[in-house]
């Protein structure tokens, strides 16, 4: 029989203020998942031992915690698996980032619950319902169909870059779900939807690490619904905040360059700070950094164009 040694983070606020780690051991079977390994501490070595766990079954998401850096479902995430991707038989077990700890691994699921009900994740029909039944074709449904498997566990909350720093950031899980509702055609409120996650802490705020998507336990990838909440936000024409502009910066230059003109992004994304940065880029050209204010163009730029023509038809 197997056995694993586990590095855990303990929080006992009733005991003491200070965050520590404990040290334990347990023989399993072959396919016992770290979830069954910590209720199995809990039951013999130590019953002070909190973790939140429900479903067992990967459909309620409320056991997501960190392995070695890397949050996972502790339900569906086998020690012997885990051992073999990290090359090690022991396993540091956290509560998932950007969370206050409550009590060892169960965390302060709140700020998540309020930015998941700001993004009004809910159909707003533009008037009355219908007298019949409203069809949804099949076509229509799959658009959203990735961003409806969402559980709410909060793994890419755990992950993100743009919520470590900025706590006021929206969110992943979140915005894969206003794109659920926004990009279903039976929603009437599409560009004030547009409005309400655009602006500060919204979708321009992003930070692309790809964390989300990488390590999202449902295949739902909610940076592609950021993604598409933003293209939404360009085809609804809400447009002003400073993240909308710097995009449409990068599809102007390419458009009119075939490739980036960097000497354009913070004029166009940026007006009226972009006088208080010209000391910044005077040391920039004494030191040969400071890209070239000349307008330039590929020589393939017509194929450059079409590309952008076909993407923008596809959307």
């Amino acid at each position: 029989m197997p056995s694993t040694r586990f590095d855990i983070f303990r929080y006992q606020p009733d005991v003491s203020d200070e965050y520590y780690r404990q040290e334990f051991s347990l023989e399993h079977t072959e396919d016992a998942t770290l979830l069954d390994a910590i209720l199995d501490l809990q039951n013999t070595q130590d019953p002070s031992l909190a973790v939140r766990y429900s479903c067992r079954s990967a459909i309620c998401g409320s056991c997501a915690c960190k392995t070695n850096g890397k949050t996972v479902l502790a339900c569906t995430s086998q020690l012997e698996s885990l051992k073999s991707e990290f090359g090690d038989d022991r396993l540091a077990v956290d509560p998932i980032g950007n969370f206050t700890p409550i009590k060892d691994l169960v965390v302060d699921m709140e700020p998540f619950w309020t930015k998941f009900k700001s993004v009004k994740p809910y159909l707003i029909p533009d008037g009355p319902p219908p007298e019949k039944e409203r069809i949804v074709p099949k076509e229509a449904m799959q658009k959203i169909e990735r961003e409806s498997a969402c559980i709410l566990c909060a793994a890419c909350y755990s992950e993100c870059n743009s919520l470590a720093a900025d706590p006021e950031f929206v969110g992943p899980a979140a915005f894969a779900w206003g794109y659920r509702f926004a990009g279903d055609e039976r929603d009437g409120q599409r560009k004030e939807r547009a409005k309400l996650y655009s602006g500060d802490h919204g979708v321009w705020d992003c930070t692309r690490c790809m964390y989300c998507n990488e390590r999202c336990p449902k295949g739902v990838e909610p940076r592609d619904a950021i993604e598409k909440l933003g293209g939404i936000a360009f085809q609804e024409k809400v447009t002003r905040d400073k993240g909308a502009r710097h995009a449409k910066a990068f599809l102007i230059s390419m458009r009119t360059g075939g490739k980036l003109n960097e000497s354009l992004l913070v004029p166009y994304t940026d007006p009226l700070g972009a006088p208080l940065d010209i000391s910044f880029a005077a040391q920039m050209m004494a030191k040969g950094k400071a890209p070239s204010p000349i307008p330039h163009r590929i020589k393939k730029l017509k194929e450059v164009q079409g590309l952008i023509k076909n993407v923008k038809e596809t959307i």
